[in-house]
């Protein structure tokens, strides 16, 4: 099993910067992908984000925030990162941490992954 932990939510004013991170345990060794999803209010999962094999390939992300935001990974700590810039206010949404063991579909896709965060609130005003 893996557990994940996100942190660093908050909120912002439009135009500011914020630093989500993602703390794995337990089968860390065993994770192939993680990636960043978030969910606005009344909407479905969206994907964000996705780097495979510590970070190293499969750097992947969505239009919209392609430009602004950037993952990284901490191997050492087992970290994944979302650093996010220029933040707009429709990035204001719940952001999930998630992992999969194994390769199968798209990684931009809710259903490839086994582990998932709790979530980190990220609330940017206008």
């Amino acid at each position: 099993q893996v557990q994940l932990v996100e942190s660093g939510g908050g909120v912002v004013p439009a135009g500011a910067s914020l630093r989500l991170a993602c703390a794995a345990s337990g089968r860390t060794f065993s994770i192939v992908t993680t990636a960043w999803f978030r969910q606005a209010p009344g909407e479905d999962r969206e994907f964000v984000a996705s780097s495979s094999y510590g970070g190293t390939v499969n750097i992947a992300y969505a239009d919209s925030v392609n430009g602004r935001f950037t993952i990284s990974s901490d191997n050492a700590k087992n970290t994944v990162y979302l650093q996010m810039n220029n933040l707009k206010p429709e990035d204001t949404a719940v952001y999930f941490c998630a992992a999969q063991s194994r390769i199968r579909g798209s990684t931009a896709t809710v259903e490839a992954y086994d582990y998932w965060g709790q979530g980190t609130a990220v609330t940017v005003s206008s």
